[in-house]
């Protein structure tokens, strides 16, 4: 397994990039602009993590940004709701999803792409399992299963 990275959401880009960079210290390694979702994703490493997050993608903050509804302000977040998830690699998620499912874990959102997953921790924290490498072909029983609770 390898740490990838922590998403936070955000209510404001330019400030948010100011707090992050500007005082704290950390680059801006990559950009997702998503028109069809209306979100931005901004990924963020400390300066000695530069080379590793160009090699592995990781260990990385993600700032997400939910662009309102065009009139309305950006979402507040409250009761940690800007909080988003903690995301793995793992070498083979089907197994990785198995292993949990079989210890009591719900899959709350089953890798019915081969490629990615969320589950819970018992204390409510959403985790992201990401599939190494290219996604795994669809196989049941994950193809078919459905979405349980949120993550």
């Amino acid at each position: 397994m390898r740490y990838l990275h922590t998403m936070v959401r955000i209510k404001d880009i330019d400030e948010s990039l100011q707090f992050y960079c500007d005082l704290m210290g950390l680059k801006e390694f990559n950009r997702i602009e998503n028109e069809k979702g209306r979100f931005t994703l901004i990924f963020l490493c400390a300066p000695e993590d530069e080379a590793l997050a160009k090699e592995n993608k990781a260990p990385l903050l993600e700032l997400t940004y939910n662009w309102p509804v065009e009139g309305e302000e950006p979402e507040t977040y409250t009761d940690g709701r800007n909080f988003g998830h903690l995301a793995y690699r793992v070498d083979n998620i089907y197994d990785f999803c198995q292993k949990l499912m079989d210890n009591g874990v719900t899959i709350n959102r089953p890798p019915r792409d081969g490629h990615m997953a969320f589950v819970k921790s018992p204390d409510g924290i959403s985790i992201e399992i990401l599939q190494e490498g290219d996604s795994l072909d669809p196989q049941e029983p994950w193809a078919s299963m459905d979405n349980t609770g949120s993550w």
